[in-house]
């Protein structure tokens, strides 16, 4: 039987995501996205899949923001083939200008997000993009500073989600869109 289009890309997909046990502390089993990178086809098949997926569940769409730092990664080729604008969300002191900024919880403390004042306004329609979900607390936070700007918050994508680690349910009523679930 031969595989669809979709399916041979998400298999060339699971094949560029590499197991590392113990990293990065003993017990973790780390998924490194780094191969997608090195292979055209392999990162031009999950923006693709992106591309696909949105302009079938998402006739309007103002703005991709992505997640510090891989969310940098994927989000402005998505953006670009989207024909939409693409916005940062950044560690806390990264970015120029006035910033909007909430705190957040990880599993080994605090930390902080932050985005431009002015870079979404209200009522915008907006997508977030990351390369893995794991607990939510990094998404959580970036869809809290959507929130704050009042923006519309359409979907969370990403690439990889560890769903033992119950990240989706972090972010409800927001959805998540993985491309590769373990």
């Amino acid at each position: 039987m031969a595989l669809s289009k979709e399916e041979s890309k998400l298999d060339l997909i699971s094949r560029c995501i590499r197991p590392f046990p113990d990293f990065p502390s003993e017990g973790i089993l780390f998924r490194d996205i780094c191969p997608i990178m090195k292979s055209p086809a392999a990162l031009t098949a999950v923006i693709d899949l992106f591309e696909q997926h949105v302009l079938e569940c998402h006739p309007v769409v103002d703005l991709i923001v992505g997640i510090d730092a891989r969310g940098f990664l994927f989000g402005p080729l998505l953006a670009q083939r989207l024909g939409v604008g693409f916005v940062m969300v950044r560690k806390k002191g990264k970015l120029p200008g006035p910033t909007v900024s909430v705190a957040y919880t990880l599993e080994y403390g605090t930390a902080e997000a932050e985005v431009q004042e002015d870079s979404v306004s209200p009522g915008q329609k907006v997508i977030l993009i990351d390369d893995l979900l794991a607990t939510g607390g990094t998404l959580f936070a970036a869809c809290e500073l959507m929130k704050k700007l009042r923006a519309e918050v359409l979907e969370c994508l990403v690439v990889v989600s560890l769903k033992d680690l119950s990240g989706a349910d972090k972010l409800k009523p927001h959805t998540v869109f993985p491309l590769i679930q373990y």
